[in-house]
């Protein structure tokens, strides 16, 4: 009985007749012969159909495929140096299932909001399809790492009745006659686990209200967010340069048909998983962008052009350290040697990609954190909770959020994260 398999399977069977379950993106003829170009959701390739091969009634059941028109196909695997997959199939029976005309994405320039609107089958095609496969490869690989190094995958909720960042960017909700919001964070209830557990990540979607229509905007997007009990800051961000070279080098390993599909040079992402990260503070990236004579001062937070400038300078993702406290939220430590500043970091993609993981080092001692929230305008009684973690069997603990969208944005070379999520929500789309 002849073997059903995928297409990425192929290599194992080379000059083996088997069968396969297929759509056609695109077809060409050359008289005599039929080039069909098939996926199954593994891997793309070519199926050829030589009319004098096949019976009169498989040759023209070719001619009058549709894109999109799905079938089984028996064949025989042979290599195929020409191609991104290294292989074809010589096709001997077709047994179609839906054929039908009109499918709307076509081989011609659609334009990206086109693209947008039929999102629903934009994700069949290539480029999708190698950003997608990837993104299952970095949530996995993100998995991986935090199992062997001790975490827990502890789940934070999606309804929230306070602001972990602010409430300038919160999605508001009628709950039931009280008001509640989209998560902007899960990190305070990741603190929450990290006592409980010792190391935890949350990972899953949250929601900002930013009418921003940069390339590195979302109003909904995933969040990896660690929080580790018993560790300094200094501890943190090695922990986040261990993540960030596993990561991108399970990528590197097992992606190389998809970041060949994308034209992404992998060379430009392999620094990232060899040797240590820059760390420089703030009052070096300041004077780094003042004397590039940008109009930039002291106590500034950096902007999308500032950031890309500056990673532009390293080959690797680099730490930017101990911002000012004006432009960071209530719960970070504050840096014993200068009280202007918290003991936190963000880290920066290479190639301009900008921020990716924002850090720090928590407060951990009660009264303190009580006049944070008071300094920063918001309600004690909605963080009462927040404070009794500091009130009862309180260590000093550290923690970080990685945007995965943004992460992907570089590891694709996308000119807008929209790409990095299976629906992109902005500001002005909601559909499909």
């Amino acid at each position: 009985m002849t073997e059903l398999i995928s297409i990425k399977d192929a290599p194992k069977h080379v000059d083996e007749e088997v069968k396969m379950h297929v759509w056609m993106t695109d077809k060409r003829s050359s008289g005599k012969i039929m080039f069909l170009q098939l996926r199954d959701g593994t891997a793309f390739f070519q199926g050829v159909v030589l009319k004098k091969n096949v019976s009169e009634e498989v040759f023209e059941q070719a001619k009058k495929l549709h894109p999109e028109a799905s079938m089984y196909i028996t064949g025989t695997i042979h290599k195929d140096e020409r191609s991104q997959f290294g292989y074809e199939i010589q096709i001997s029976n077709i047994d179609v299932v839906t054929n039908t005309e009109g499918y709307p994405i076509g081989n011609k320039d659609h334009g990206i909001d086109f693209l947008l609107d039929h999102r629903h089958l934009w994700l069949r095609s290539k480029r999708p399809f190698a950003i997608m496969q990837i993104r299952n490869q970095a949530f996995k690989a993100i998995v991986d790492f935090f199992e062997q190094e001790g975490f827990i995958k502890f789940d934070a909720p999606i309804l929230m009745q306070s602001a972990p960042e602010g409430t300038t960017e919160l999605f508001h909700i009628d709950y039931f006659n009280t008001d509640a919001y989209l998560s902007q964070s899960g990190q305070l209830y990741a603190e929450v686990g990290a006592e409980a557990f010792g190391k935890v990540f949350t990972f899953g979607p949250t929601f900002r209200a930013e009418e921003s229509k940069t390339r590195r905007h979302l109003t909904e997007f995933w969040m990896m967010e660690p929080e580790m009990a018993w560790m300094h800051q200094d501890e943190s961000l090695d922990v986040q340069e261990r993540l960030l070279q596993f990561v991108t080098k399970r990528i590197l390993d097992n992606c190389e048909y998809e970041l060949k599909i994308l034209g992404r040079d992998p060379e430009k992402l392999r620094p990232t998983t060899e040797g240590h990260f820059p760390r420089i503070s703030y009052d070096d990236a300041v004077k780094m962008l003042q004397d590039a004579g940008r109009d930039f001062k002291w106590g500034d937070d950096f902007g999308a052009p500032d950031e890309a400038y500056i990673s532009e300078q390293y080959d690797r993702p680099v730490f930017i350290m101990n911002y000012p406290t004006a432009i960071k939220p209530f719960y970070m430590k504050k840096n014993p040697d200068n009280p202007k500043e918290y003991l936190c970091a963000d880290v920066l993609a290479p190639e301009g990609y900008g921020e990716i993981i924002g850090g720090s080092e928590r407060e951990s001692d009660y009264e303190t954190l009580k006049k944070q929230i008071e300094e920063a305008g918001l309600n004690e009684k909605d963080y009462e909770w927040y404070l009794d973690l500091r009130k009862y069997g309180s260590v000093p603990h550290s923690g970080f959020g990685i945007g995965f969208e943004r992460y992907l944005g570089w590891i694709c070379k996308l000119d807008h994260i929209r790409e990095a999520v299976p629906f992109p929500r902005m500001i002005n789309r909601l559909q499909p």
